[in-house]
Protein backbone atom coordinates (compact mmCIF):
# COMPACT_ATOMS: atom_id res chain seq x y z
CA UNK A 1 0.00 0.00 0.00
CA UNK A 2 1.12 3.50 -0.86
CA UNK A 3 2.31 5.30 2.13
CA UNK A 4 0.15 8.20 1.67
CA UNK A 5 -2.74 5.66 1.03
CA UNK A 6 -2.09 4.24 4.57
CA UNK A 7 -1.97 7.11 6.18
CA UNK A 8 -4.98 8.59 5.15
CA UNK A 9 -6.61 4.96 6.12
CA UNK A 10 -5.37 5.75 9.42
CA UNK A 11 -6.46 8.87 10.06
CA UNK A 12 -10.05 8.07 8.96
CA UNK A 13 -12.58 8.55 11.15
CA UNK A 14 -14.21 5.04 12.05
CA UNK A 15 -18.09 6.06 11.61
CA UNK A 16 -17.42 7.60 8.25
CA UNK A 17 -15.38 3.83 6.67
CA UNK A 18 -16.97 2.26 4.21
CA UNK A 19 -19.94 5.06 3.87
CA UNK A 20 -21.11 6.32 0.57
CA UNK A 21 -20.75 10.49 0.08
CA UNK A 22 -23.82 10.95 -2.15
CA UNK A 23 -26.19 9.18 0.32
CA UNK A 24 -28.21 12.02 2.62
CA UNK A 25 -27.23 9.58 5.83
CA UNK A 26 -23.89 10.41 5.58
CA UNK A 27 -24.20 14.33 5.38
CA UNK A 28 -26.71 13.47 8.65
CA UNK A 29 -23.54 11.87 10.17
CA UNK A 30 -21.32 14.52 9.04
CA UNK A 31 -23.74 16.94 10.90
CA UNK A 32 -23.70 15.16 13.73
CA UNK A 33 -19.88 15.06 14.15
CA UNK A 34 -19.74 18.68 13.34
CA UNK A 35 -21.82 19.39 16.37
CA UNK A 36 -20.52 17.01 18.68
CA UNK A 37 -16.77 17.41 17.92
CA UNK A 38 -15.96 20.70 20.03
CA UNK A 39 -13.06 21.88 18.32
CA UNK A 40 -14.66 20.82 14.65
CA UNK A 41 -17.78 22.87 15.62
CA UNK A 42 -15.78 26.11 16.71
CA UNK A 43 -14.11 26.22 13.24
CA UNK A 44 -17.78 26.00 11.72
CA UNK A 45 -18.77 28.95 14.45
CA UNK A 46 -15.60 30.94 13.46
CA UNK A 47 -16.73 30.38 9.28
CA UNK A 48 -20.24 31.12 10.45
CA UNK A 49 -18.93 34.71 11.91
CA UNK A 50 -17.40 35.68 9.23
CA UNK A 51 -19.60 34.68 6.57
CA UNK A 52 -22.41 36.82 8.73
CA UNK A 53 -19.99 39.66 9.69
CA UNK A 54 -21.77 41.85 6.93
CA UNK A 55 -25.63 40.03 6.92
CA UNK A 56 -26.19 40.33 10.32
CA UNK A 57 -28.33 43.36 10.26
CA UNK A 58 -30.08 42.30 7.16
CA UNK A 59 -33.98 41.88 6.71
CA UNK A 60 -34.38 40.18 3.69
CA UNK A 61 -33.83 36.69 2.65
CA UNK A 62 -30.84 34.99 3.23
CA UNK A 63 -30.40 31.70 1.16
CA UNK A 64 -28.10 28.85 2.38
CA UNK A 65 -26.71 26.13 -0.20
CA UNK A 66 -25.46 22.95 1.29
CA UNK A 67 -26.74 23.32 4.89
CA UNK A 68 -27.21 18.99 5.10
CA UNK A 69 -23.70 19.34 7.08
CA UNK A 70 -24.15 22.38 9.10
CA UNK A 71 -26.32 24.26 11.60
CA UNK A 72 -25.95 28.54 10.22
CA UNK A 73 -29.65 28.50 10.51
CA UNK A 74 -29.23 27.96 14.94
CA UNK A 75 -26.94 30.87 14.59
CA UNK A 76 -29.03 32.89 11.93
CA UNK A 77 -32.49 32.28 11.94
CA UNK A 78 -33.59 33.93 9.13
CA UNK A 79 -31.32 31.89 6.84
CA UNK A 80 -33.08 29.62 4.57
CA UNK A 81 -31.77 26.70 4.40
CA UNK A 82 -31.05 24.00 1.40
CA UNK A 83 -29.36 20.77 -0.01
CA UNK A 84 -29.75 18.69 -2.94
CA UNK A 85 -31.68 15.95 -1.45
CA UNK A 86 -33.64 15.42 2.00
CA UNK A 87 -32.23 16.16 5.00
CA UNK A 88 -34.86 16.44 8.42
CA UNK A 89 -33.64 19.92 9.36
CA UNK A 90 -33.66 21.46 6.23
CA UNK A 91 -36.62 23.65 4.42
CA UNK A 92 -35.84 23.46 0.92
CA UNK A 93 -34.55 20.67 -1.65
CA UNK A 94 -32.44 22.85 -4.61
CA UNK A 95 -29.62 22.19 -7.05
CA UNK A 96 -27.46 25.10 -7.03
CA UNK A 97 -27.64 25.96 -10.69
CA UNK A 98 -31.13 25.96 -10.59
CA UNK A 99 -33.05 28.22 -7.93
CA UNK A 100 -36.90 28.32 -7.41
CA UNK A 101 -36.61 32.24 -6.50
CA UNK A 102 -38.02 34.96 -8.35
CA UNK A 103 -35.99 37.50 -10.11
CA UNK A 104 -34.43 40.28 -7.30
CA UNK A 105 -35.64 38.50 -4.25
CA UNK A 106 -32.55 37.06 -2.10
CA UNK A 107 -31.07 39.47 -0.68
CA UNK A 108 -27.23 36.92 -0.04
CA UNK A 109 -26.50 33.58 -0.81
CA UNK A 110 -23.64 32.14 1.81
CA UNK A 111 -22.36 28.40 1.34
CA UNK A 112 -19.49 26.71 3.45
CA UNK A 113 -17.65 24.44 0.87
CA UNK A 114 -20.22 23.71 -1.22
CA UNK A 115 -18.96 25.86 -4.68
CA UNK A 116 -16.48 23.70 -5.34
CA UNK A 117 -19.44 20.68 -5.43
CA UNK A 118 -21.44 22.77 -8.30
CA UNK A 119 -20.60 20.34 -11.65
CA UNK A 120 -22.07 23.65 -13.63
CA UNK A 121 -20.69 26.80 -11.75
CA UNK A 122 -21.83 29.43 -14.50
CA UNK A 123 -24.73 28.21 -14.34
CA UNK A 124 -25.11 28.64 -10.77
CA UNK A 125 -23.34 32.47 -10.86
CA UNK A 126 -26.28 33.15 -13.70
CA UNK A 127 -29.19 32.22 -11.63
CA UNK A 128 -27.45 33.73 -8.29
CA UNK A 129 -27.44 37.41 -10.82
CA UNK A 130 -30.87 36.71 -11.46
CA UNK A 131 -32.48 35.80 -8.08
CA UNK A 132 -30.20 38.51 -6.22
CA UNK A 133 -31.23 41.83 -6.10
CA UNK A 134 -28.78 44.83 -6.64
CA UNK A 135 -26.23 45.52 -3.94
CA UNK A 136 -27.26 41.19 -2.70
CA UNK A 137 -24.08 39.70 -2.12
CA UNK A 138 -22.75 35.94 -2.44
CA UNK A 139 -20.51 34.98 0.94
CA UNK A 140 -18.00 32.09 0.19
CA UNK A 141 -15.66 29.72 2.75
CA UNK A 142 -14.22 27.50 0.11
CA UNK A 143 -10.82 25.59 -0.44
CA UNK A 144 -8.22 27.37 -1.77
CA UNK A 145 -5.07 26.79 -3.27
CA UNK A 146 -1.77 27.76 -1.78
CA UNK A 147 1.56 25.68 -1.71
CA UNK A 148 0.20 24.44 2.08
CA UNK A 149 -3.32 23.33 0.65
CA UNK A 150 -2.09 21.78 -2.70
CA UNK A 151 -0.46 18.97 -0.74
CA UNK A 152 -2.67 18.56 2.06
CA UNK A 153 -5.49 18.39 -0.51
CA UNK A 154 -3.05 16.28 -2.90
CA UNK A 155 -2.31 13.70 -0.71
CA UNK A 156 -5.04 13.81 2.33
CA UNK A 157 -8.24 14.56 1.29
CA UNK A 158 -10.64 12.41 -0.36
CA UNK A 159 -12.00 15.07 -2.79
CA UNK A 160 -10.32 16.05 -6.49
CA UNK A 161 -8.03 18.92 -6.31
CA UNK A 162 -6.66 19.82 -9.63
CA UNK A 163 -6.10 23.32 -10.30
CA UNK A 164 -4.23 23.31 -13.90
CA UNK A 165 -7.95 21.50 -15.56
CA UNK A 166 -8.34 24.44 -18.26
CA UNK A 167 -12.28 24.39 -17.78
CA UNK A 168 -14.84 25.09 -14.71
CA UNK A 169 -16.94 22.02 -15.42
CA UNK A 170 -16.62 18.76 -14.23
CA UNK A 171 -18.80 15.72 -14.70
CA UNK A 172 -21.93 15.26 -12.24
CA UNK A 173 -21.14 12.23 -11.53
CA UNK A 174 -22.60 12.35 -7.44
CA UNK A 175 -23.82 15.05 -5.50
CA UNK A 176 -20.60 15.22 -3.29
CA UNK A 177 -18.38 13.08 -4.71
CA UNK A 178 -18.28 14.93 -7.63
CA UNK A 179 -15.61 18.13 -6.96
CA UNK A 180 -12.75 19.92 -8.14
CA UNK A 181 -11.65 21.72 -4.81
CA UNK A 182 -9.21 24.17 -6.65
CA UNK A 183 -12.43 25.66 -8.61
CA UNK A 184 -13.08 28.50 -6.30
CA UNK A 185 -9.63 29.81 -6.65
CA UNK A 186 -9.25 28.87 -10.40
CA UNK A 187 -12.52 31.09 -11.35
CA UNK A 188 -11.59 33.65 -8.50
CA UNK A 189 -7.99 34.18 -8.75
CA UNK A 190 -6.15 32.27 -11.75
CA UNK A 191 -9.42 32.94 -14.35
CA UNK A 192 -10.17 36.08 -12.65
CA UNK A 193 -10.30 38.21 -15.64
CA UNK A 194 -12.72 35.73 -17.63
CA UNK A 195 -15.20 35.85 -14.43
CA UNK A 196 -15.01 39.72 -14.52
CA UNK A 197 -15.50 39.57 -18.18
CA UNK A 198 -18.55 37.30 -17.69
CA UNK A 199 -20.17 38.00 -15.62
CA UNK A 200 -19.69 41.96 -14.90
CA UNK A 201 -23.17 42.05 -12.82
CA UNK A 202 -20.81 40.77 -10.11
CA UNK A 203 -17.83 42.34 -8.65
CA UNK A 204 -14.92 41.13 -6.63
CA UNK A 205 -15.17 42.58 -2.83
CA UNK A 206 -12.85 40.42 -0.80
CA UNK A 207 -10.65 37.32 -1.07
CA UNK A 208 -9.28 36.56 2.18
CA UNK A 209 -7.14 33.17 2.84
CA UNK A 210 -7.58 31.93 6.06
CA UNK A 211 -7.37 29.25 8.29
CA UNK A 212 -4.01 26.92 7.48
CA UNK A 213 -4.30 24.71 10.30
CA UNK A 214 -7.32 24.48 12.58
CA UNK A 215 -9.74 22.08 10.01
CA UNK A 216 -6.80 19.76 9.78
CA UNK A 217 -5.87 19.35 13.10
CA UNK A 218 -9.98 19.16 14.06
CA UNK A 219 -10.15 15.72 11.84
CA UNK A 220 -12.75 17.33 9.44
CA UNK A 221 -15.81 15.37 8.72
CA UNK A 222 -14.20 12.42 7.30
CA UNK A 223 -11.49 12.10 9.96
CA UNK A 224 -10.30 11.34 13.77
CA UNK A 225 -9.25 14.45 14.99
CA UNK A 226 -5.74 15.31 15.46
CA UNK A 227 -5.91 17.74 18.78
CA UNK A 228 -7.92 17.94 21.78
CA UNK A 229 -10.50 20.28 22.31
CA UNK A 230 -8.57 22.17 25.06
CA UNK A 231 -5.91 23.16 21.89
CA UNK A 232 -8.63 25.45 20.14
CA UNK A 233 -7.50 28.48 21.20
CA UNK A 234 -4.04 27.82 20.52
CA UNK A 235 -3.95 27.00 16.94
CA UNK A 236 -5.79 30.01 16.38
CA UNK A 237 -3.65 32.41 18.19
CA UNK A 238 -1.14 30.42 16.12
CA UNK A 239 -3.30 31.34 12.75
CA UNK A 240 -3.31 34.73 14.03
CA UNK A 241 0.10 34.83 14.75
CA UNK A 242 0.98 33.98 10.73
CA UNK A 243 -1.93 35.33 8.94
CA UNK A 244 -0.22 38.65 8.47
CA UNK A 245 3.15 37.25 7.44
CA UNK A 246 2.18 34.20 5.13
CA UNK A 247 -0.95 33.40 2.82
CA UNK A 248 1.21 30.84 1.29
CA UNK A 249 -0.20 28.48 4.70
CA UNK A 250 -3.72 29.17 4.07
CA UNK A 251 -6.45 26.05 3.56
CA UNK A 252 -9.09 28.11 2.81
CA UNK A 253 -10.21 31.38 1.67
CA UNK A 254 -13.52 34.03 2.53
CA UNK A 255 -14.98 35.55 -1.02
CA UNK A 256 -17.83 37.83 -0.96
CA UNK A 257 -18.79 38.99 -4.13
CA UNK A 258 -21.79 41.48 -4.62
CA UNK A 259 -24.54 42.31 -7.10
CA UNK A 260 -23.55 45.75 -8.44
CA UNK A 261 -26.28 48.34 -7.85
CA UNK A 262 -26.57 50.25 -10.94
Amino acid sequence: MDPMDYLRNCLTHPSMRGLNVNDPKTTELRRTIIKTNSFLRKVYESWYGILLNKFREINGRILELGSGGGFLAEIHPKVVTSEVFYCSHVQIILNGETLPFSAGTLSAIVMTNVLHHIPNVRKFFREAARCLHPGGSIALIEPWLTPWSRFVYGHLHHEPFDPITLTWEFPATGHLSAANGALPWIVFERDRAIFESEFPEFQIQTIQPIMPFRYLVSGGVSMRPLMPSWSYHFWSNLENMLKTRNNDLAMFAYINISKVDY
